[in-house]
């Protein structure tokens, strides 16, 4: 069988990693495997192909930016794409993020309509059924269960500030999507789920995997004190933050509350922070930039007390998965998928803003047996976050939409 990707980025940041991951036992299995990829240029084990141009990027935004008709510039690039698609005759297509200033969403679903290629579509976010917006819940909106229109988000990404198109691509949307006639939806939340169970794609075939990660480097380490004293931490109590992107969605003012109502013996440590970021941060937090070293951030991990996910808005983030391997606790807002990663025993969920709700989490699980905690962390990700498990799972859909047109 020979499967193709198709992603914002290969190799780098979640979902990037996800298509990496999957192409990794797609291979291991027998299988060929292509990613097609918009931006970076990270080395993938699969065969990759690159989508369009830095210069096709920037006018993807400018356009966006003007009109609000993200997913409909990208010209040229999605033809040139339809070409090699032809060309190689993919015999499943696996879609994670299509939306991401590269493609054009109605040049590939046209292709997609009438290709006969069964379709498997990962949905990350809620992109692929609102008129604008990647996630609605951070406001409460619920115009998507009908149509959108006058969209209050139309400034967060993919930002307009131009006319509000936010009508026009909810009506193209559920038009080119539904038009695939064997197309699957794969979610990694129950949450997710839910929504797409209320949107206009509701009538395809759903399935849940959850995302995974690799437990054999995020682990459980000793022997971290030359690590802490590197950075300064020996004799601190550590609540760590990951992010790929730092701003308001992902709490970065939350951790800065949070940073003014701890004790000294705690100190925050938050990775993924842009150069400006880090030297605006206040004195008691320690800023890392992004790294895709996964053994440092595991170490990262290890070297924290409680992983802090105040995320506004989000599916089912990997960093919840990554810290849980690791053996540590984390503590998350109420938001989207995020609460299901953990339970009683390996965290707490706290509501949106709830910044003194976070602290009071914390207290309540020093109170708690602290190896216990790490282990039972340890034992969830085995058992529900195994990345070869999880894949295999992939692997199961993909092998499946594959035999209903007779391919081995």
């Amino acid at each position: 069988m020979k499967i193709l990707q198709i992603n914002t980025s290969v190799n780098s940041g979640s979902t990037g990693r996800i298509a990496e991951d999957v192409g990794k036992v797609m291979m291991e299995n027998g299988h060929e495997s292509f990613i097609a990829y918009g931006r970076g240029n990270r080395p993938s084990k699969s065969q990759t192909i690159k989508i369009g141009s830095k210069i096709g990027i920037y006018l993807h935004v400018l356009f966006t930016m003007l009109f609000d008709r993200h997913g409909f510039a990208s010209i040229n690039a999605t033809r040139n794409l339809v070409k090699k698609l032809k060309n190689l005759k993919p015999d499943v297509i696996l879609l994670h993020n299509i939306h991401g200033y590269y493609l054009n969403i109605r040049i590939l679903f046209n292709y997609l309509e009438k290709a006969g290629i069964p379709v498997v579509w990962t949905l990350h976010d809620c992109w692929s059924f609102t008129g604008h917006c990647t996630y609605f819940d951070s406001i409460g909106c619920e115009k998507w269960q009908t149509i959108c229109q006058n969209c209050p988000k139309s400034r967060y990404y993919p930002a307009s500030y131009g006319i509000d198109n936010s009508k026009m691509n909810f009506i193209d949307k559920q038009s080119l999507f539904n038009a695939v006639p064997d197309l699957t939806l794969i979610v990694p939340s129950g949450w997710l789920g839910k929504q797409v169970s209320q949107s206009f794609l509701k009538n395809k075939r759903l399935e849940i995997i959850h995302n995974g990660v690799d437990v054999d480097v995020f682990t459980p380490m000793n022997q971290l004190e030359s690590f802490k004293n590197k950075h300064g931490i020996l004799q601190k109590r550590i609540l760590l933050g990951v992010a790929s992107i730092w701003d308001k969605r992902k709490g970065l003012a939350d951790f800065i509350l949070l940073e003014k109502i701890i004790p000294k013996e705690y100190r925050i440590v938050l990775i993924g922070l842009s150069k400006n970021q880090i030297r605006d941060l206040p004195v008691g937090i320690i800023g890392i930039e992004r790294t895709e070293d996964f053994h440092d951030l595991a170490r990262w991990y290890n070297t924290a007390d409680y992983f802090i996910n105040p995320t506004w808005q989000d599916n089912f983030p990997t960093t919840n998965l990554e810290a849980l391997a690791c053996g540590t606790p984390v503590i998350t807002y109420r938001t989207g998928g995020s609460p299901e990663s953990v339970n009683e025993e390996t965290g707490g969920v706290v509501e949106k803003g709830n910044v003194d709700g976070i602290w009071d989490t914390i207290l309540q699980l020093n109170q708690k047996d602290q190896i216990l905690l790490r282990i039972n962390c340890r034992e969830r990700a085995l058992h529900l976050y195994n990345i070869r498990e999880r894949y295999e799972d992939y692997l199961t859909i993909l092998e499946s939409c594959s035999k209903k047109i007779g391919i081995n």
